[in-house]
């Protein structure tokens, strides 16, 4: 399969929302979420304020983009991998791919300060709302690729919902694991543990 290449309005609308994102998040961990406001969003990626709310709503909105855009990305780029390739390798690239960017020495600091700034209540329902958008995307690509219905079918929406689910508990294992521990190689393994039918684990020591 072959995918159109996005067009320069395309690509500097993508990195406009990325910049905004990514402020966000970084000042809701500098500042604490309450203590950001859409103003100082937009200063610090370099946009102006109409700019910023052409984007999105709220700041939790922002914040939680980064996390479903790069699902959409996912889902887009599942279409273009290798027909022949088995469903399962294919999705544990993509979703992987989508994480180039994780630091494989994170820092505690941060990690902790994004643990707090993820924990509140706004961004849990965020992460909600944005999640059902992002899973039927994926369920859609899935079913594409499958040759299954995503509107009829089980088989689609089943292995989005399990897939997502798999990123969902690696970035608890993440936030949680003390001291802290690379994310992308806990989403590996995740994703091997799905795709190999979940084996019973050895007897922790």
């Amino acid at each position: 399969m072959t995918k159109e290449q996005p067009g320069l309005r395309e690509r500097k609308k993508a990195a406009t929302r990325e910049a905004i994102t990514w402020a966000a998040l970084c000042l809701a961990v500098e500042r604490g979420l309450e203590n950001v406001r859409v103003e100082d969003i937009a200063a610090r990626a370099g946009v102006s304020p109409r700019t910023y709310n052409n984007y999105f709503s709220s700041k939790a909105e922002a914040i939680v983009a980064r996390h479903h855009d790069r699902i959409a990305l996912a889902a887009e780029e599942l279409l273009a991998r290798p027909a022949e390739e088995p469903l399962w390798e294919a999705l544990t690239h993509v979703l992987i791919a989508r994480f180039e960017g994780a630091t494989e020495d994170p820092d505690p600091e941060w990690t902790s300060a994004v643990r707090l700034v993820l924990s509140r209540p706004a961004l849990q329902a965020e992460f909600a709302r944005g999640g059902a958008v992002a899973r039927t995307g994926l369920a859609a690509a899935v079913a594409a690729r499958t040759g299954t219905d995503a509107t009829r079918d089980l088989y689609p929406r089943l292995v989005a919902a399990v897939a997502l689910a798999a990123v969902a508990a690696a970035n608890e294992q993440y936030l949680a694991a003390d001291p802290v521990v690379p994310y992308r190689p806990l989403l590996a393994a995740a994703l091997r543990q799905v795709a190999a039918g979940l084996p019973a684990p050895p007897p922790s020591p």
